[in-house]
């Protein structure tokens, strides 16, 4: 059964929306580890339109199953994971204007200043995972530049019309079949619910998935703790 890391960028997001203290994604953190969860993961954007660095210095205080942070490839925020280290660190593409991740990284076209990055964080002892597209170059890319695992978008699944879900699932397999092959670690996200997680899930070989969204936006409903459990009964 693959691992459930919880992204809480939006709890936040909400605390944001007022510039106040609550509610807390240190707290949210906890709450998610107690519900089962194997992992946080947050984003530290250039923009801090939600986590901030406090967040991420206080989260690698408390967070006892693994800490991820997404990051852009910039240089201020490779500064920021060298110094309070997470367990693994995502790299993603990041631009102002989007509302959410919109795609993965370009690990091919961005070759060396890509493979500069992981190659720092890992000599840290961070494990260095990219985000990228299901696409063979980009798994290759990955490999050649030294990450650990790669992490599969899974947005056009996600998004996909009711007849094209089954090729964009294929897609995904595809990659993560690859990325296994080339001894890279598997893992995937984004778009993840409750409706359309459990064929992800059963991908041979996939050992974790990060999902946010959907787990934050149901446990405005039925609470954070349910919310969780409910999720990770979906993926055993």
């Amino acid at each position: 059964m693959p691992r459930l890391g919880v992204n809480i960028d939006h709890v936040a997001t909400v605390r944001e929306a007022r510039k106040t203290v609550e509610p807390d994604p240190v707290w949210a953190a906890a709450m998610v580890e107690l519900a089962g969860a194997d992992g946080i993961t947050v984003h530290l954007r250039e923009d801090r339109r939600h986590i901030q660095e406090r967040d991420v210095e206080l989260l690698r205080r408390v967070v006892r199953s693994s800490l991820n942070l997404e990051m852009a490839v910039a240089e201020e925020i490779v500064e920021i994971a060298v110094e309070t280290h997470p367990d693994q660190v995502t790299l993603v593409p990041e631009k102002r204007e989007e509302v959410t991740t919109e795609g993965g990284l370009d690990v091919a076209g961005n070759a060396d200043r890509v493979s500069e990055v992981t190659t720092r964080l890992s000599a840290e002892l961070i494990v260095v995972s990219h985000f990228i597209d299901p696409d063979l170059d980009q798994v290759r890319a990955s490999k050649e530049a030294g990450a650990a695992a790669v992490e599969i978008h899974t947005g056009s699944y996600a998004n996909a019309a009711p007849g094209e879900i089954e090729g964009e699932l294929d897609k995904v397999q595809t990659a993560i079949e690859a990325a296994i092959e080339l001894g890279l670690h598997a893992h995937a996200g984004h778009g993840l619910t409750y409706l359309n997680v459990a064929p992800i899930a059963r991908i041979e070989g996939m050992e974790e998935l990060n999902i946010g969204h959907s787990i934050i936006s149901r446990a405005v409903l039925v609470g954070l703790d349910r919310a969780v459990r409910e999720m990770k009964a979906l993926i055993i």
